[in-house]
């Protein structure tokens, strides 16, 4: 029989190629979504037409255990957060109420349908956590010190994972990612607004980019590399926490430059550094030590960081030659 996973987040990026690999494998995947209406919900169905729908909300205990009541999966994969960073600190409680809380009310409606026996949940944490790092490479036991709302959320549900683990026996894992980009990812984060940015100035539609800290380091991969991850710690024998990232750094100046040169343009020309845009506390470096996930589980990321920009921009020149709209459509190839 196959196995059944519900994924809240499947509007997202990572839900929607989460989904793409577990149906490949035979899953039943079911998307908790908060309404129809969405315009996401749609794209989610032309994209992926074998997915089915759930009611809920992560704002909304029952909504969740009338979820996972009705669906009965063999996973959880918990996706669903409010994740821009910048507007976590416009947004701080709602930020926290999505993001942090709703890991929570998550964990209590699996706690309640299966006694914390049967259903295995995978959490998505984030590199953010680690904020002001207290060493570099980052690995599971280095200390959180995170520098946003969002940052700060995603440390309770880490914690609270955990705890459930620890407490009632729960097969509950985190999988902490660093930065994990493709051409789903929203209009708003830096790699899709340089990808965008640098398609516009090609086709004649924009001549300039305004950018704030060129010189923040992030370890970048292809989010689709990253979904494998997740599913790989709930098919391991024992929960365990795991760092998922390249190991690798670049700054935002080398993700412009790599951007524009896949064009065939000159970033200097187009490029302009607004200090409005920085962050309110800068992350200023994080890289993964992805060693544990490496020789327990297998992973290895299979596409490079320039093949990575190489593919956003040439998406979004097709996108915007094509007359769409990333800001309600996306690409979604």
């Amino acid at each position: 029989m196959a196995r059944s996973a519900l994924i809240t987040g499947i509007t997202g990026q990572d839900g929607s190629y989460l989904a793409e690999h577990l149906l490949s494998q035979g899953y039943e995947v079911w998307g908790l979504v908060r309404g129809q209406s969405n315009p996401r919900v749609s794209r989610v169905r032309r994209l992926l037409g074998d997915v089915r729908l759930v009611r809920g909300d992560l704002l909304d205990q029952g909504s969740l255990i009338s979820a996972v009541e009705r669906v009965r999966p063999d996973e959880v994969y918990n996706l669903g957060a409010i994740s821009f960073v910048p507007i976590s600190w416009e947004q701080a409680e709602l930020t926290a109420e999505v993001t942090g809380m709703g890991v929570l009310r998550m964990l209590e409606a699996i706690r309640v349908i299966s006694g914390a026996s049967s259903i295995r949940f995978y959490q998505a944490s984030s590199s953010e956590m680690f904020g002001q790092v207290r060493e570099t490479p980052q690995t599971e036991r280095t200390p959180f010190h995170p520098r946003s709302p969002y940052g700060v959320a995603k440390t309770y549900g880490h914690f609270l994972t955990q705890n459930y683990r620890e407490s009632y026996g729960m097969f509950a894992v985190s999988g902490i990612l660093f930065n994990h980009e493709s051409p789903r990812r929203g209009a708003e984060f830096v790699t899709r607004k340089v990808s965008l940015g640098v398609a516009r100035i090609k086709l004649g539609l924009a001549g300039e980019l305004r950018l704030g800290n060129l010189e923040a380091r992030r370890d970048w991969g292809f989010a689709g590399d990253y979904v494998r991850a997740m599913q790989l710690m709930l098919s391991a024998p024992t929960p365990e926490d795991y760092v998922i990232g390249t190991g690798r750094t670049h700054s935002v100046r080398e993700l412009v430059e790599a951007a524009f040169s896949a064009a065939g343009l000159d970033w200097h020309d187009y490029v302009v550094a607004d200090q409005t845009l920085h962050r309110p506390a800068e992350v200023d470096l994080l890289c993964a030590d992805p060693k544990k996930a490496r020789t327990q589980l297998g992973w290895e990321p299979t596409v490079s960081f320039e093949e990575l920009v190489a593919m956003m921009v040439e998406s979004d020149i097709r996108l915007l030659s094509d007359g769409g709209d990333p800001d309600q459509d996306g690409s979604w190839p």
